[in-house]
C-alpha cells in the first residue's frame, strides 16, 4: 500500500475548473477561465498544474454505447479461491486484458471483486463470462446481475465544489 496516491490540495477555483471540464472537456481555456471567474493566464497555469499533478489524467470522448450496439451491462461478482497479494496481483493483471470489462473494483464484502461488463447482448456476455472471466486466475465463483436501465454513469459524474 506504499504506492497510495496522495490527495492534492485544491481550492475553490481548482474545483470549479474540474467541475467545468467534467461537463465539457473540450471547452477553450478562454471559455473555461470565464466560467470559473479567472483570467486566461492564471486559468492555464492552474489547468497545467492539475494535469501535471495527475488530478486531471486525460481527456476522452464519451461514446453512446447503444449507437455501437453495446448497451448490455452486467455486473459480475467474483469470489477468489486465494486472496494473498500474489493471487490478487495475478487476477488484477489478467482482468485488465479483457476489453469488455469496463470497471473492476475490489470490495470489502462476501465476494472479492465487482466487475462492470459491457457487451452487445446476453449471449455475448455469457461467452465472456464462460471463456474469459471464469478463466481468470484464482476465480472460485461468479454471480451476475443484469442492468435493466442505466440511470447515471461514470461519464456524467458531478464533482463536489466543496472540500
Amino acid at each position: 500500500m506504499e504506492n497510495m496516491p496522495k490527495a492534492v490540495d485544491l481550492d475553490d477555483f481548482d474545483r470549479r475548473i474540474i467541475a467545468a471540464l467534467v461537463e465539457d472537456g473540450r471547452m477553450t481555456v478562454t471559455d473555461l477561465a470565464a466560467q470559473v471567474g479567472l483570467s486566461k493566464t492564471p486559468c492555464q497555469v492552474r489547468l497545467k498544474r492539475l494535469q501535471e499533478s495527475g488530478v486531471i489524467r486525460g481527456f476522452r470522448a464519451i461514446i453512446d454505447p447503444a449507437k455501437l450496439g453495446m448497451d448490455h451491462i452486467a455486473f459480475t461478482e467474483v469470489k477468489l479461491s486465494d486472496t494473498r497479494e500474489k493471487a490478487l496481483g495475478e487476477f488484477n493483471a489478467a482482468v485488465r486484458r479483457i476489453p469488455e470489462v469496463e470497471e473492476c473494483h475490489m470490495l470489502a464484502s462476501n465476494f472479492d471483486y465487482l466487475l462492470k461488463v459491457r457487451t452487445a447482448d446476453i449471449r455475448r456476455y455469457r461467452m465472456i463470462l464462460g471463456e474469459k472471466i471464469s478463466a481468470l486466475p484464482h476465480v472460485a465463483s461468479t454471480s451476475t446481475f443484469v442492468a435493466m436501465e442505466t440511470v447515471l454513469e461514470a461519464g456524467h459524474r458531478r464533482i463536489s465544489r466543496k472540500g
